[in-house]
């Protein structure tokens, strides 16, 4: 099925691919780019290229032409199971480990790998592609990730994750020395303004972002911080820390382009996870130790601070 898009830019200077891949759910850059190809394309009534710069009020009309739709099938991959029971379960994801199919990712999934698991009893509120899937972590952001097995778990950890009662915290080493020992960073966050497939600090189409902050170690040119959400938006903690000029280390998208030495991708994990159970009213917490690849970086930068 094809997807009808009509819409006029607020923005300036944006690339077309990028700002209709933007545009919807499950768009792809490579999908816009085939439209434009064929000529699916137009702004103010006239095809363009897939590297037009928009203009503030320029009216676009699109046809994109959708890949067939995701389906999450079980494989049987390895996965670390900390808890489980008849209403959920809460995962330990390694770094590298996407969570659930999406383009370009079709399979291999944390996602694709809990439905072996399970024989494929998880909830299916939400997207068939996002089975279970409450929150989310990056690909390279290793740690804990709660699922629902049943619709009413899931309704009501997400209602938890809305009323900002889950508990949710993260270590993560980051460039530069920091200099409060604690402090909250409160800045609201949206898209980027010009890069579709960024997140920003910006006051246009935004949402409140809170993300409080505790040094646990200084070393030299780096900071281990620990980091409690209290609102979950996406990318919060890597768009939040590069906003005070100190990006999680090995960050490709939101650090230096010159990234930490030993790292691929960023070097955050979600340490503590916290809720009450959804059937039982049980108080849960659950602890992920550093993993290794966490550990040997510290292990570096604080051989490097003591000169050796």
């Amino acid at each position: 099925m094809n997807r009808r898009i009509e819409c006029v830019s607020p923005e300036e200077g944006a690339r077309i691919d990028l700002f209709l891949a933007g545009e919807g759910e499950g768009l792809t850059r490579s999908m816009v780019q085939r439209s434009l190809e064929k000529g699916l394309v137009t702004v103010n009534g006239v095809a363009v290229a897939k590297n037009y710069r928009l203009r503030r009020g320029d009216r676009i009309e699109a046809t994109i032409e959708e890949a067939e739709p995701l389906r999450a099938e079980p494989q049987d991959i390895p996965v670390e199971i900390v808890y489980e029971d008849e209403a959920l379960l809460v995962v330990n994801k390694p770094k590298g480990m996407v969570v659930h199919p999406a383009p370009g990712n079709p399979d291999g999934t944390l996602v694709n790998a809990l439905l072996f698991h399970s024989g494929g009893n998880l909830s299916r509120v939400g997207d068939e592609f996002r089975p279970g899937i409450v929150h989310r972590i990056d690909k390279d952001t290793s740690g804990l990730l709660i699922v629902a097995k049943t619709s009413a778990a899931h309704l009501n950890l997400a209602e938890q994750i809305a009323s900002h009662s889950f508990h949710r915290v993260y270590e993560a080493v980051v460039h530069g020395r920091v200099r409060e020992d604690s402090f909250t960073i409160e800045k609201p966050i949206g898209r980027h303004p010009t890069d579709r497939k960024k997140m920003a600090v910006t006051a246009k189409n935004s949402r409140p972002a809170v993300t409080h902050c505790q040094v646990v170690e200084r070393y030299a040119g780096f900071t281990h911080m620990r980091l409690a959400l209290e609102t979950g938006r996406t990318h919060q903690i890597r768009v939040h820390l590069a906003s005070i000029g100190h990006p999680v280390a090995g960050d490709p998208v939101y650090g230096p382009k010159k990234g930490a030495t030993g790292l691929a991708g960023q070097c955050l994990h979600a340490r503590e996870i916290g809720f009450v159970h959804p059937m039982t009213g049980e108080n849960l917490h659950f602890d992920s130790p550093l993993p290794d690849y966490f550990v040997k970086f510290l292990a570096k930068v604080a051989k490097v601070s003591q000169g050796k």
